[in-house]
């Protein structure tokens, strides 16, 4: 990108020419870069007033301009950082051991979307300011990682599992009097003589892939380390709630502790209200810096702050003099030091659109260890795909292992897809506002029968489904809080008498014949454990159910009724439902009530009933999927 050939002729005259105000602070800038040098020859320069888009030397606490954007996402923090770390393209610098000579203002870094670290700062902490930080821009040096946003050798955020607290675990002493349970009799001769084999056989190898894998890990010496310029943004505790100081890496976005060996030395910090030289020893990097700016020691101010108290003499002395009135304003006037003058940038803006459309020409792509993150703005892929993870098992990121891609507005309401490249697996997860509440869809094909896996938000699903496993000769539901205690339902299929088209949107042409189904149930308190049935079998082709009732907890044995051929016919034709050849029971524990013939028989009508009932329900099921 060429920056001379931008066009300046509608930028306003303050870019263009200096106030009698800029020019003193100018005179006053060169003046203190003049006793810098004669106190410090060793020391390189500072950045104090570079040129801007108009090439008129501009200080660099003017630069900055405290804007609060209308948007909550900008009101903090992290929402700040994120934005310019994604609106904005990173260009290094000309020379990598110098600083720039030029400071463009952040309504024309937002305009091209573009600029190096000092642009990146610059604007962060006009938005950081304006949203009520106490935050400073700050030129030092830096890792060459940091200052090339070469993330190559960290992990992926996205991949940072959050630190786990574990509970403490109070170990129980064990009585002097416990048995102790002898271990299992091995030979150590046998263990180090299979042990040696092992490594005779593996040991080379492995050594050989350790040593490459250690080879591409380790970072190349860098020649300019210690030397490479860098800015980046410093954030006081104390306004906002800040609880520590901290820095933040414009690149990227990340918050740094103060302590951090990425960040190697302080040259200087300023906001819009002063500049500051760091006086301390950078020998250990930034770990042993203080960041009170009012030390004088540690921190050379630029402009002193106006002394507004007076000592008890000086009030003394005003009041034993008869001319206090003219002293007073005297001392005032004498009290009365420079102060920064206002920012000679014109006041920036984010449309709504811009702001949604964060990344330049619409897609940004980030690399990191085994892994490449992908980002896009809403709408720019007709699939509503906004971001992408792609994994690999190489550290030259050739062989794709897992991907995982997120989506925004999608009409099916998928929200992300994780496909295993190995296994070939693939998952979609989606929006609670999916027309049937699936939440998540496991499969190899979307053909159907070839085996699936689907999760539910059963907490909003009438019939509490959790889960359904789906393949081609059976189908498992998991349900979860039921009032009729139902928590598992095992359907087995056979085989069609004939091929027919399974993509059929029909529901009705040659489905699957039902071998089987089978039911589970949790323990109802409420009824005895003789009348709580725990699993019931209905065998469809041999026209039989099968019941196994719970147990009580002094219960062994569990009781069990068996209906087999249920129906016959007696002499005039007419439906036997009950024989005693065609029950068979074992309920050791049952009162006489529950042996009673009449209660059997009203249990395997409703049976009947609760049986085509289930077939109509496996059917819905089967359409579902």
């Amino acid at each position: 990108f060429d920056w001379s050939c931008i066009d300046t002729s509608h930028l306003p005259s303050s870019y263009k020419t200096n106030s009698c105000k800029e020019k003193k602070l100018l005179l006053i800038a060169d003046h203190f870069l003049q006793q810098y040098t004669h106190v410090c020859p060793d020391r390189k320069p500072l950045f104090l007033h570079p040129v801007n888009e108009c090439g008129v030397e501009k200080f660099v606490s003017t630069t900055l301009r405290p804007t609060l954007l209308p948007y909550p996402e900008l009101h903090n923090w992290s929402g700040c950082a994120s934005f310019v770390a994604n609106y904005l393209t990173r260009e290094p610098l000309k020379c990598p051991i110098t600083p720039p000579s030029s400071l463009y203002s952040s309504s024309t870094i937002l305009k091209y979307q573009r600029g190096n670290c000092f642009d990146f700062s610059v604007l962060l902490c006009s938005m950081l300011i304006g949203a009520g930080y106490d935050a400073y821009c700050v030129h030092g040096y830096a890792s060459r990682e940091i200052c090339t946003l070469d993330q190559t050798q960290e992990l992926c955020p996205l991949l940072r599992k959050p630190q786990e607290v574990r509970p403490t675990i109070q170990v129980k002493k064990s009585s002097k009097y416990r048995v102790k349970i002898p271990s299992e009799p091995y030979s150590k001769f046998e263990l180090w003589q299979k042990a040696k084999k092992e490594e005779e056989v593996g040991g080379v190898q492995k050594k050989e892939e350790e040593e490459v894998v250690m080879e591409l890990e380790k970072p190349k010496r860098d020649p300019f380390h210690g030397l490479r310029v860098h800015a980046w943004v410093l954030v006081l505790s104390g306004k906002r709630k800040v609880p520590e100081t901290f820095f933040i890496n414009p690149f990227t976005g990340n918050s740094h502790t103060t302590t951090d060996e990425c960040f190697l030395g302080i040259e200087s910090v300023w906001n819009h209200r002063n500049y500051w030289v760091n006086m301390q020893d950078c020998r250990n990097s930034c770990k042993d810096l203080t960041f009170d700016l009012s030390d004088g020691i540690r921190w050379e101010v630029m402009i002193p702050e106006r002394n507004k108290l007076l000592t008890e003499r000086d009030k003394d002395d005003m009041v034993s003099d008869p001319n206090y009135g003219s002293c007073a304003e005297e001392k005032e006037e004498k009290d009365t030091s420079f102060e920064m003058p206002p920012s000679w940038v014109a006041r920036f803006n984010v449309s709504c659109t811009e702001f949604e459309n964060q990344y330049p020409q619409g897609k940004k792509e980030l690399l990191y260890k085994k892994a490449k993150l992908e980002k896009w703005a809403p709408y720019v892929n007709g699939n509503g795909l906004v971001e992408r993870l792609t994994l690999y098992s190489d550290f030259r990121c050739t062989k794709v292992v897992e991907v995982t891609e997120w989506f925004k507005n999608r009409e099916d309401m998928l929200i992300m897809r994780e496909v295993n490249k190995e296994t070939q697996l693939t998952t979609d997860h989606f929006s609670p506002r999916h027309p049937h509440l699936l939440k998540a869809h496991t499969y190899t094909s979307l053909e159907p029968e070839t085996g699936h896996t689907m999760e539910f938000y059963y907490k909003a699903r009438d019939d509490d489904l959790w889960k359904r496993v789906e393949k081609a000769t059976e189908m498992t539901e998991y349900f979860v809080g039921r009032d009729d205690f139902l928590h598992i339902r095992h359907v087995e299929f056979g085989e069609r008498e004939s091929e027919v088209d399974t993509t059929s949107t029909r529901t009705d042409l040659n489905l699957r014949p039902i071998v089987q189904i089978k039911e589970c149930f949790h323990r109802n308190p409420e009824k005895p454990a003789d009348e709580d049935v725990e699993e019931r079998i209905f065998m469809i082709t041999d026209d039989s159910i099968w019941l196994t009732y719970h147990l009580e907890d002094q219960d062994t044995i569990a009781s069990k009724v068996v209906f087999l051929r249920a129906i016959q016919r007696d002499r005039e034709g007419e439906e036997i439902f009950l024989t005693r050849d065609t029950c068979v029971k074992y309920q050791p524990w049952s009162s006489e009530k529950h042996r009673n013939v009449l209660n059997l028989y009203k249990l395997l009508w409703d049976l009947r009933r609760e049986q085509k009932e289930l077939k109509q329900q496996v059917r819905e099921s089967e359409a579902e999927v």
